[in-house]
């Protein structure tokens, strides 16, 4: 006689509910590692090249390895721009647009999220809508106020129109409103805060994570803003980086080799950037994304 258990059919294991099989794992680890490749392979090759003169540089296939010519590409490359000055224009400007852009965004998010006013609603929408306007729209407007204003090559022309942003406001808002809570705002008050005295104690140290994501883009699009420093600087001591580096480049007599160093230059403090500020740009943009 054949006992229950014998008649019962196999139960199959199947694997646990979020988790891939073995060879589907192996193709997405294969897949991200040709992304981390092709992402890499740019700033490798950039390096490389910075080493290497220009014959070896457009020679098929190209070097793969460091070369023997970094000094004369860097001594060319001092000798046909003051490069450093140039670097210090552009650090000078992104670290003024940046801290000045953490603040008012921050102060204006606090606003929006926090406070009820008459025309609130309409005056956020209208903020909003300021993004979809293309920037070269504002080229010319943007041209003729800083030269009424006579800020043409004058470093607060960048600067000061930058110190507020509606992304960074939109940003800081939607970050404020969700993860500080209005209690906390009406407690403090009840002890005696003012208005400004709960934003500096209050909101600015709860904001780190969205201040520090804000931060870092906005340093990041200065650093590498070209076509605004384009309209307002005029001499080469005044120019940024990016500037200086398209002033390299002519018709027939580029030297790729020193254009490489120069670019390698600028490009290696946002890769330590980008090393060091990593992980709280991924918590700024994760943080206050659900309540709860």
């Amino acid at each position: 006689m054949t006992s229950l258990t014998d008649r019962a059919p196999a139960v199959t294991r199947r694997p646990a509910r979020g988790t891939l099989p073995p060879l589907s794992r192996l193709g997405a680890y294969l897949l991200i590692l040709l992304g981390a490749v092709l992402t890499i392979a740019p700033f490798y090759f950039m390096f490389v090249f910075a080493t290497h003169p220009r014959d070896e540089i457009f020679q098929l296939p190209p070097p793969l390895w460091f070369g023997t010519n970094l000094d004369e590409n860097y001594t060319s490359l001092m000798e046909r721009t003051p490069f450093w000055r140039n670097l210090w224009n552009s650090t000078y400007l992104a670290v003024l647009t940046t801290a000045t852009t953490m603040f008012f965004c921050t102060l204006g998010g606090f606003a929006f999220a926090m406070y009820d006013f008459k025309g609130k609603k309409p005056l956020f929408a209208l903020l909003l809508a300021t993004m979809l306007i293309p920037g070269t729209l504002n080229i010319v407007p943007f041209a003729l106020i800083m030269q009424a204003l006579g800020w043409i090559d004058q470093p607060r022309a960048l600067w000061v129109p930058g110190m507020a942003s509606a992304f960074g406001i939109f940003l800081m808002r939607q970050y404020i409103g969700s993860a500080i809570p209005k209690d906390l705002l009406e407690a403090a008050r009840i002890d005696g805060a003012t208005e400004f005295g709960i934003f500096r104690r209050i909101i600015l140290p709860l904001s780190g994570p969205a201040m520090a994501t804000l931060g870092l883009v906005t340093f990041v699009q200065s650093w590498n803003a070209f076509l605004g420093p384009l309209i307002i600087f005029r001499s080469a001591e005044t120019f940024t980086a990016p500037l200086a580096i398209r002033a390299l480049q002519g018709i027939a007599n580029t030297d790729w080799g020193a254009l490489m160093c120069g670019v390698a230059l600028t490009v290696l403090p946002l890769l330590i950037l980008f090393a060091l500020a990593s992980r709280q740009l991924i918590e700024g943009l994760t943080a206050g994304a659900t309540k709860g």
